[in-house]
């Protein structure tokens, strides 16, 4: 039995909340996951709710809530990466993803429209992302973005809406149309490498 400490110090509920959900899925605590999976509230709900301050409660037990129906019959926990903008990028298929899928573009939209904290589009973002078989948004992240909705300084929905719309990155020396060699006279510039056993 865990003994409870009190609420965590700012900016590090989301963290010990993600370690506690991550722990749940290592045990393989499948009950307790059951129970967040839940929309009446339960002891596990009441228990993720500890971790942060006391006005924002509902929002860690419904983070905790989308990580159990992300994790649902999975037995490798996942800590997610990026925002939910970014993750958004990763939801569709064959045709396109992300802002060339005409369904992640909606699903983004009625999140970003949303000035309350838009849970049944959040859900359905988690849900398609599970079905996509792909990473999260990061649990820490999200947690930490859902307690700043309101404030108009964090500017969250137009972060995730931005994250959503980036271009794609290029790594270093794959740019279109452009050599990698770096030469001018047209000869193969070889790069040597020192060998670790010299």
């Amino acid at each position: 039995m865990t003994q409870w400490t009190g609420p965590a110090p700012d900016g590090q509920g989301g963290e010990q909340l993600t370690a506690w959900l991550v722990s749940l899925v290592r045990n393989r605590e499948y009950g307790k996951l059951a129970e967040l999976r839940r929309t009446t509230p339960t002891d596990s709900h009441i228990r993720a709710g500890w971790y942060g301050p006391k006005e924002q409660r509902e929002i860690y037990e419904k983070v905790a809530f989308l990580f159990g129906v992300y994790h649902q019959g999975t037995s490798v926990p996942l800590y997610g990466r990026g925002s939910l903008g970014e993750a958004a990028r990763r939801i569709g298929d064959g045709a396109g993803r992300g802002p060339d899928n005409p369904g992640a573009q909606r699903l983004l939209s009625r999140v970003v429209a949303s000035r309350r904290i838009p849970w049944r589009h959040l859900q359905h973002a988690i849900t398609r992302l599970r079905a996509c078989e792909q990473p999260p948004p990061s649990w820490t992240q999200l947690t930490e973005d859902l307690t700043r909705w309101h404030d108009r300084r964090a500017r969250i929905a137009y972060r995730w809406t931005v994250d959503f719309h980036q271009p794609a990155t290029r790594s270093r020396g794959t740019t279109t149309g452009r050599s990698t060699t770096g030469g001018r006279s047209g000869t193969n510039n070889q790069s040597t490498r020192k060998d670790p056993s010299t």
